[in-house]
């Protein structure tokens, strides 16, 4: 799935970072939302810790795998 371009979209690119920093970041920027936008971040696994914590605080989220074997992953409240 790709972001609604009528949506503002925050972009996170975590794909060279060891953990925790991916988590760590991604919660950093949801923190930092306004309302009406969404955080697009990609990763090169698929982020499973992420996802009890955004179900947690009340986000929803979409998961793609890319072509080039990253993960998109697109998170909104």
């Amino acid at each position: 799935m790709t972001a609604d371009p009528a949506v503002g979209v925050r972009e996170l690119d975590v794909r060279d970072l060891e953990p925790p920093e991916p988590l760590q970041q991604a919660l950093a920027a949801l923190a930092a939302l306004k309302p009406g936008e969404q955080l697009r971040m990609l990763h090169h696994r698929e982020p499973f810790p992420l996802y009890a914590i955004l179900r947690e605080r009340g986000f929803t989220y979409r998961t793609t795998q890319l072509a080039d074997d990253n993960y998109e992953v697109l998170i909104w409240p």
